[in-house]
């Protein structure tokens, strides 16, 4: 749990592509491992019911009143830390990297049998996001507070702390807390956009409301919700979670609308101007500007190309620095950890390690090097970093101890945590009090009775020492947002250098215009319904063009609407002279239906697919279709 006031030092999953591949050195780590019991952690830290799968068996049920006095069920979601509070702006900035950890390498993590617990932490997660915004522009952000939770010291079965529950609505508004939750929800629908395309729509009418909402109705949650201000109070502001949903909404959903939002509040919101070093639960423009460079490198520019590119180099900024690389590097302990803070500092390693991991592989997909003041950066030395500091947590450091619960034989034997530092109501049913707690667990000087596996602690201090103290709650206390961006770095690194193909397309625009004679662009193609009566309309047109090892490429987008006053069931389409990729439809043998998220199209409604090849546009035509 934070409670420090920081200074912050400002200045799609569908896409089936080849990807260049960095090289990856020989692992002295079993990073399978790590990851197993990384997702472990977060069973641990659930609240409410637990499921018959639950793998954590000295935890039980838990706070299953929450919500009850407000009268909405508010039962389920994760605790923070080591604490018994649910803080809504770090549980939904949870969810969004556990969730773009999957969108990244879900493969790698399905390859170690570890996509499926991977998936159900983000369920556990978004079904309890899904309760507390009961309505459009209602969002409940925390259940409990952290000053009567300190003042406590109980496993969470225990509890007889306030449950009170805290909310956003239009007269008290959170833009900060709305936009991350419609960012997490965003997210969490690619996850399941294929096993469960129901529940990702369901995501997604979640998300649409809360970015409304939360651009809409502006001004930071911690004014509304104040007893958060503590804890985690928003010092950086809402503009970053405005532009970080919008982000992740167009990845989600493709609408031009969120991307016009990135282009034209690049400069007022601050995605263009602020140089970080630093991301995390309450900083995200470092992880806009990495979204929005993948964006630019995907050819997605259009006419807010320069504004994206400004948001790219703040992206490099990011990397430079961690690098030491840069105008402005970021501090280094001398057993080379990335340092910012004392308290918890581990946050701020993970979530670095994860952005220079995903934007080596953007890099390397796209042919390119990092450009820093001190000269070209290989994306090799992106993903080098973001391993040495994963190394470090599992053990390389001078210390020989691993930050991480249950991994290698020298770990944090007494976590600052309630749950794990108490013995198991499984085991002893005695009812421990809130005092009582402090008195007989808490100042127990031995190991913790349960065993907190994967947890990521607090980690060490500026100069490489740790002192394994539950009291010591800045090092020894975990927290989910430690853990969740480490998956994807974990899931990366064990799966080798083979096989992505989730990342960018291999054609992208070239760093510089060619300069010999362009070849004319072929004019748009507008493909009309047969006659004017055809219930089903095409409508094609080039929406970006660039140049590749002396090749011109185009992307064309295909609008398909249902002009009928009926449902459009069973479409099939025929499409040929196709010499490229295709997005947005299924392939069924010889034609192309609706894509897996969608089985049929209403009245009126357009449905959208696009596609890249080096050629005019294909010829798509109706083949057959039900109305009903």
């Amino acid at each position: 749990m934070e409670s420090f006031v920081k200074l912050i030092s400002m200045a799609p999953l569908f896409l089936q592509v080849l990807l260049l591949c960095l090289p990856l050195a020989t692992a002295g780590h079993d990073y399978g491992q790590a990851l197993t019991k990384s997702i472990l952690f977060f069973e641990a830290q659930r609240s409410g019911y637990l499921p018959s799968t639950q793998r954590v068996k000295w935890r039980a049920n838990s706070g299953l009143n929450d919500g009850k006095a407000s009268g909405v069920d508010l039962v389920g979601g994760y605790y923070d830390a080591g604490d018994n509070v649910k803080f809504g702006l770090p549980m939904a900035f949870t969810i969004t990297m556990m969730s773009w950890s999957i969108v990244e390498y879900g493969k790698q993590m399905a390859a170690s049998g570890e996509l499926s617990h991977a998936m159900d932490a983000v369920k556990w997660g978004t079904d309890y996001l899904i309760k507390a915004h009961p309505e459009p522009n209602v969002l409940y952000g925390e259940v409990g507070d952290g000053n009567t939770d300190h003042y406590c010291w109980q496993r969470p079965e225990d509890m007889t702390t306030d449950r009170r529950a805290y909310k956003i609505d239009p007269s008290n508004p959170g833009s900060d807390l709305a936009g991350e939750t419609a960012a997490a929800m965003a997210a969490a629908s690619l996850v399941f956009r294929h096993s469960n395309p129901a529940y990702a729509n369901e995501l997604l009418t979640h998300a649409r409301q809360l970015f409304e909402f939360a651009d809409k109705y502006r001004g930071k949650y911690d004014s509304s919700i104040t007893v958060a201000q503590k804890y985690y109070q928003s010092f950086s502001g809402y503009a970053d979670e405005l532009l970080w949903a919008a982000a992740w909404l167009y990845q989600a959903t493709n609408n031009q609308y969120y991307l016009n939002y990135l282009g034209d509040n690049g400069v007022s919101l601050g995605g263009t101007g602020w140089s970080m070093t630093e991301f995390g639960w309450d900083v995200k423009y470092p992880g806009v500007q990495v979204l929005v460079a993948k964006f630019l490198m995907q050819g997605k520019g259009g006419h807010y190309a320069s504004v994206f590119g400004d948001y790219q180099q703040k992206a490099e900024f990011f990397m430079c620095s961690c690098l030491g690389k840069g105008s402005k590097n970021v501090q280094k302990t001398p057993g080379g950890l990335i340092f910012r803070q004392r308290w918890n500092n581990m946050q701020f390693v993970t979530s670095a390690s994860f952005l220079l991991t995903v934007y080596a592989d953007y890099l390397s997909s796209a042919g390119k090097n990092l450009n820093c003041p001190s000269g070209s950066v290989a994306p090799s030395e992106l993903l080098s970093l973001a391993q040495s500091q994963v190394d470090y947590i599992l053990g390389d450091n001078p210390r020989a101890t691993s930050y991480m619960v249950g991994y290698g034989s020298n770990y944090p034997q007494q976590v600052h945590h309630r749950g794990s530092s108490i013995v198991s109501i499984k085991v002893d049913s005695s009812f421990v009090s809130c005092r009582g707690g402090y008195a007989t667990w808490f100042s127990r000087k031995a190991s913790d009775p349960n065993l907190l596996t994967g947890a990521l602690v607090g980690g060490p201090d500026a100069y490489d020492n740790f002192a394994d103290e539950r009291d010591n709650y800045e090092q020894t206390e975990p927290a989910t947002y430690n853990n969740a961006p480490i998956l994807g770095v974990l899931a990366r690194l064990n799966g080798g250098h083979g096989g992505y193909n989730q990342l960018l397309p291999v054609i992208l625009p070239a760093p510089t215009p060619v300069v010999t004679k362009p070849t004319p662009a072929p004019q748009p193609k507008i493909t009309p319904a047969p006659a004017s009566s055809s219930p089903i309309a095409i409508a094609q047109k080039m929406t970006a063009s660039w140049n590749s090892n002396g090749k011109t490429y185009y992307r064309y987008s295909t609008i398909v609407t249902n002009n009928s006053a009926k449902t459009l069931k069973d479409l099939k389409l025929s499409i040929t002279k196709l010499y490229g990729p295709i997005w947005g439809l299924t392939k069924s043998t010889d034609s192309y239906g609706f894509p897996a998220w969608l089985n049929s199209l209403p009245a009126g409604k357009s449905l959208e697919f696009v596609y890249i090849h080096s050629a005019s546009p294909a010829d798509v035509s109706v083949s057959s279709y039900n109305l009903a």
